[in-house]
């Protein structure tokens, strides 16, 4: 027998790529069963129009404890999405896979760039505990650098040029010590979160200040969920505020629904 050899037909070249091929396929599974505690089941359409839900190929994992810092145990995977409201939305055909319409308001649809999940209803925390957005009043040791444009008491207006409100306070990010979201009075006396990045803020010689939302009209403003504390937004609430802007990106005029050309 040659050097290596273990039998005449079996030799160590043979038992470790053997190995290897168990040590892979077994890794393959363990991943793949990993990435089902996030997103699993998956919800597949019928044709009589019910859904039915699938794990796949594999089984789903056992539930794995996960112990956070601040906001207590978390199982994954988890029966949060089965307590989720239902997509305000239904199949623009009777085939499995067809888009969906929005019912309603589409701005609250969950549809498309609208669509949120349902997140934890507890406050972001910083590593000390406390909570990671708040407004300024709620941290006086924050400020904004005195070379850019305090954007409180300036007017905010929508994508069609009407006043949405006016800025009221700033809300930063203790964490990475940056704005997340501009506090805005509605014309209709509501007091409502506007995301940052979908906030642009002009300052010129001439016309002054001002604060463009390109996402939603003046008027839609007034829709904008509002949140149940005045000084923190949970992880859940964000989610919802993030998603009226995103959703108006495709919803808010009936003609950003349609080809560009």
């Amino acid at each position: 027998m040659g050097t290596g050899a273990i039998t005449g037909y079996f030799d160590v070249a043979q038992l470790v790529l053997y190995m290897f091929w168990m040590f892979f396929g077994f890794l393959v599974i363990y991943l793949t069963m990993e990435s089902k505690r996030e997103g699993f089941p998956i919800e597949s359409d019928r044709a009589d129009g019910s859904v039915r839900r699938e794990e796949g190929l594999l089984p789903m994992p056992r539930t794995k404890i996960y112990r956070t810092r601040h906001n207590g145990d978390f199982e994954a995977p988890h029966t949060r999405d089965l307590d989720e409201p239902a997509v305000a939305g239904a199949p623009i055909g009777r085939y499995p896979g067809m888009p969906l319409e929005p019912v309603g308001d589409p701005m609250q649809s969950g549809i498309g760039p609208g669509a949120w999940t349902q997140r934890a209803d507890v406050t972001d925390k910083t590593w000390e505990g406390t909570p990671r957005i708040v407004p300024l009043r709620a941290d006086p040791t924050f400020s904004l650098a005195h070379q850019d444009t305090d954007p409180r008491g300036l007017t905010v207006f929508g994508a069609d040029g009407e006043v949405g409100g006016q800025v009221v306070e700033v809300w930063v990010d203790r964490a990475e010590h940056m704005i997340r979201y501009l506090e805005v009075k509605t014309t209709g006396g509501r007091t409502v979160l506007l995301p940052q990045n979908f906030a642009r803020i002009h300052d010129q010689r001439l016309r002054g200040a001002w604060v463009k939302v390109q996402s939603i009209l003046g008027g839609q403003f007034e829709g904008v969920p509002v949140i149940a504390n005045a000084d923190v937004i949970t992880l859940r609430e964000e989610e919802r505020v993030m998603a009226y802007f995103g959703g108006g990106t495709l919803f808010a005029t009936p003609e950003r629904r349609e080809p560009l050309f």
